[in-house]
């Protein structure tokens, strides 16, 4: 049998990482693992960028995306999704019990309900609060975006099985425009599964992550004969090379390969990334290429 892990973004990654590992240390398939793992964040009230708790959009509404992705290559997204806590899980029965890969809006809402969700206010006090406090800062600034709440969660394993699988979830941007989705329900951007060669998942700046096809990107590399780590630092450069302004935000990869080897980088200081096999269990600061943000000389 191979020998499981389990990598996730974040510190939020700690605790979803343990019900994971759960999963995962019992001979449990990485489906579930990924599944379940996600979703102890986004029912987490004290995560704000993803699910239950996250920051809403400029008018006040919260809305979710995430997708997932299995080791025969079976992947299920949502995206703009209102009023259900568990993203993911809706993102999976998409996989399992529709012809379709992606569902948007009122319709990923209509089937959620049909398949048993329960509809509920995704807007705690604490968001209320911050998001009143920005409207009351920002009122003429339609163009801003804060760009320090994009704190995804991807979560990439291997079981004991040698099958990989994949999710990522988010409420996406803080104070973003209505209708705003990110790289976090698109397969190939947020994330991407290939049983024979590897995973990867994104954190940070959806859109810099969809211009790249970011973690497509990593698992071909790995295709090619990178090793993970490799894999991510070149599409990390990959975005310095070909798109504007790349100090101005943050971008963070995740990979495993085949054989359980795992690499993660990002674009600047700050990004962490949890992981658990049977010899570890850590929150990691990962490497990085810029120290700190560049700041833009007036004039």
């Amino acid at each position: 049998m191979k020998k499981a892990i389990v990598l996730s973004t974040w510190k939020h990654g700690v605790n979803a990482n343990k019900k994971a590992w759960e999963i995962l240390k019992v001979n449990g398939s990485s489906l579930d693992a990924v599944e379940q793992g996600v979703m102890v964040a986004e029912s987490d009230p004290e995560v704000t960028s993803v699910g239950y708790g996250g920051m809403p959009d400029r008018e006040g509404n919260v809305t979710t995306d995430a997708c997932i992705m299995d080791h025969e290559g079976n992947c299920g997204g949502v995206a703009f999704l209102k009023n259900i806590k568990n993203a993911v899980a809706v993102a999976r029965k998409v996989m399992e019990e529709t012809p379709h890969h992606l569902l948007v809006g009122d319709g990923a809402l209509q089937f959620a309900l049909k398949q048993g969700f329960t509809e509920q206010n995704m807007l705690t006090e604490n968001a209320k609060k911050r998001w009143e406090s920005w409207m009351d800062n920002h009122p003429q600034d339609a163009m801003f975006i804060d760009q320090h709440n994009h704190d995804t969660i991807g979560m990439i394993a291997l079981d004991n099985h040698g099958n990989l699988s994949g999710s990522c979830t988010t409420s996406g941007l803080a104070w973003k425009y209505y209708g705003r989705v990110g790289d976090s329900p698109i397969i190939g951007a947020g994330l991407f599964v290939d049983n024979k060669y590897g995973a990867a998942c994104a954190t940070g700046k959806g859109e810099s992550v969809m211009k790249m096809s970011g973690s497509f990107l990593i698992v071909e590399l790995m295709r090619q004969g990178k090793s993970p780590q490799e894999a991510c630092e070149i599409a990390v450069h990959r975005i310095i090379e070909g798109q504007r302004d790349p100090h101005e935000f943050q971008v963070g990869f995740l990979a495993i390969n085949k054989k359980g080897e795992y690499g993660a980088y990002s674009l600047r200081k700050g990004f962490q990334y949890s992981i658990n096999t049977a010899e570890r269990e850590e929150l990691v600061d990962c490497d990085f290429m810029f120290e700190t943000k560049v700041e833009k000389k007036s004039g």
